[in-house]
């Protein structure tokens, strides 16, 4: 079974790069991508999600206030800041505020880290899910 993948970037020259890199790292992902924050809470609704992944830079809202906004419904859910415009201070705020991973966009390294990170945090979730339905 696949892990469903969401990810939220204004850029979509990004979202391609990187679907295109985690659909050949991870095992036949299913990515969704999203280039406005809005659409993110009406697509998590259906309950398939098992990994955010989102850019911190947006506009009309920034990737943490997005965090928050999904963490008051899925608190649980890991959630992934993935942004070039970071900072010390910006990283603390995330983890301050309970991201389940802070990279920095880069090459092949950062995505590498990138595609790691989202298959440990949506495969351990999606176990979580399947062993409290049985």
């Amino acid at each position: 079974m696949p892990i469903e993948i969401l990810h939220i970037d204004d850029d979509r020259s990004i979202l391609e790069l990187t679907k295109s890199f985690l659909t050949k790292e991870l095992d036949e992902p299913s990515i969704t991508t999203v280039t406005d924050a809005e659409a993110v809470l009406s697509r998590l609704q259906d309950g398939t999600v098992h990994c955010i992944i989102s850019d911190y830079d947006m506009p009309h809202r920034d990737g943490l206030e997005l965090l928050q906004e999904v963490r008051e419904q899925y608190p649980e859910l890991p959630f992934i800041l993935y942004t070039g415009k970071g900072s010390e201070e910006i990283a603390a705020d995330a983890i301050n505020a309970g991201v389940t991973g802070y990279l920095q966009k880069g090459g092949p390294d950062q995505l590498q880290r990138l595609a790691n990170r989202t298959r440990h945090a949506a495969v351990e979730y999606r176990s979580r899910i399947e062993s409290e339905r049985y």
